[in-house]
């Protein structure tokens, strides 16, 4: 069967994403594998095996049976305790069982997707998430190997695909929650506009308008005289919207225009990442 030609631009990118990770880690040392990332507390191993752990479970492999220490710092939520059982699993695994896995991974769900012969509005189960259709799920996915491969880049000094196939995807997926982040958390008054400016690998303009019910909407029509813009490379928006930094670290990389008080307030919320 061949797959829905709607879910195929997400697999390509999927597929392109997931290889470049295989790509980056084969080559590493035993120790490599424990270098830092920009995720709280997770290790270069911890993102690789986040990765393989929901791969196999969209696979139907059984939940793994683990028992999480009582003293990860950053486990405050379900949510979270959900996404760390996997990780925490492969703490101990050594280079050559978690390239292995990831490899094995990677060859049992592209066989999987080849095969999908679903339509896109099918439900399905997202690991963590709960029901959502099976097109939503696909995006996910892109989305979450795109942004680790990237944290992977940074934690190993190897920068680059800031522009493959899956970062357009990214973009729209950190999009899609701007006007919760303009209009609800940051408060943002009713009938204003709030303008993101990104250039670099990924350009785009986008306008987050606030109705007078106080609903936010986002499109890429310009906006005269907005209450705030916000200037800033790709890369930058990117690890402010995925919780990867601090607004203050970054600051020299955003500029400010308009009202600085709801530009701080609007920063204070960029993350939209669970």
């Amino acid at each position: 069967m061949t797959v829905h030609s709607k879910l195929q631009p997400y697999i390509d990118a999927w597929t392109h994403s997931i290889e470049s990770i295989s790509e980056l880690v084969s080559p590493l040392a035993e120790g490599e594998w424990n270098r830092p990332t920009a995720c709280p507390y997770w290790s270069v191993r911890d993102v690789v095996s986040h990765v393989i752990g929901l791969e196999c479970e969209l696979l139907g492999d059984p939940r793994p049976i683990h028992t999480l220490p009582i003293d990860l710092r950053h486990i405050h939520s379900e949510f979270a305790r959900y996404m760390e059982v996997p990780v925490d699993k492969r703490r101990h695994h050594t280079a050559p069982e978690m390239t292995g896995e990831l490899e094995y991974t990677i060859i049992r769900r592209s066989r999987q997707l080849r095969n999908e012969s679903r339509e896109p509005d099918t439900t399905v189960r997202s690991p963590g998430y709960g029901d959502v259709t099976l097109e939503n799920l696909l995006w996910q996915r892109v989305f979450d190997v795109w942004v680790h491969e990237q944290d992977l880049r940074r934690a190993l000094g190897k920068p680059g695909k800031l522009d493959s196939p899956a970062a357009g995807f990214a973009r729209d997926w950190l999009l899609a929650a701007m006007p919760k982040t303009v209009a609800k958390d940051a408060g943002a008054k009713p009938g204003s506009a709030v303008v993101i400016d990104v250039h670099g690998p990924v350009e785009f303009m986008r306008t987050v308008r606030v109705d007078d019910q106080g609903y936010g909407t986002i499109d890429g029509s310009v906006s005269l005289g907005p209450a705030v813009t916000l200037t800033m490379d790709w890369e930058t928006f990117v690890r402010l919207a995925c919780g990867r930094v601090r607004p203050q670290v970054v600051a020299d990389h955003v500029k400010v225009e308009g009202d600085e008080a709801l530009a701080e307030r609007i920063l204070a919320h960029f993350a939209v990442t669970p």
